[in-house]
């Protein structure tokens, strides 16, 4: 296993549409192996391929507490979201000392392969929820900071890129 590295926003790759998976082989369940990896050390409750630059349709997600839930969500699709609407507190390893309210489906109903590439179907809500929905989000090129306004985007990505320029100095 491997730690990946995480690009962070406003890097123009994550706003790149991942492609389905074609087989789920080895290759795709190492692809797992080191996102998960990567995810728990970052640490993480959820990560997209979108977001390590490679652009296929896989997550991993895991929102327990002691790590012992890990999900894997293989060319995912929402089949279904309820009428009713929740707002919560997101952040993102791609957009890193940045949180923010955003309002999704509180309810989904999810399709998805597994790592053995077997298909399998789920109900979600709360944390788990958002969290599917988040990261379907990075699959489509989409980082949950467009969610917010113009002017807070603008001074996320200010930040972000300063917070970078310092970072290369030290």
């Amino acid at each position: 296993m491997a730690l990946l590295p995480i690009l962070h926003y406003p890097d123009p790759r994550l706003h790149k549409k991942a492609k389905p998976v074609q087989v789920v082989d080895d290759r795709i369940r190492q692809l797992v192996r080191d996102m998960a990896q990567t995810m728990y050390d970052a640490p993480g409750v959820g990560l997209a391929a979108t977001q390590v630059d490679v652009h296929e349709r896989v997550i991993v997600i895991d929102v327990t507490d002691d790590r012992s839930g890990l999900m894997v969500l293989i060319n995912p699709e929402i089949l279904s979201r309820s009428e009713e609407r929740k707002v919560y507190e997101e952040g993102c390893l791609s957009v890193p000392g940045v949180y923010d309210e955003v309002e999704r489906p509180s309810q989904i109903r999810v399709r998805a392969l597994n790592e053995n590439g077997e298909p399998y179907e789920f109900d979600a809500d709360g944390l788990l929820a958002v969290c599917v929905q988040h990261e379907i989000d990075h699959l489509d090129g989409k980082v949950f900071v467009q969610y917010l306004s113009p002017l807070k985007q603008s001074r996320i990505k200010t930040r972000l890129k300063k917070a970078e320029r310092e970072a290369a100095r030290a």
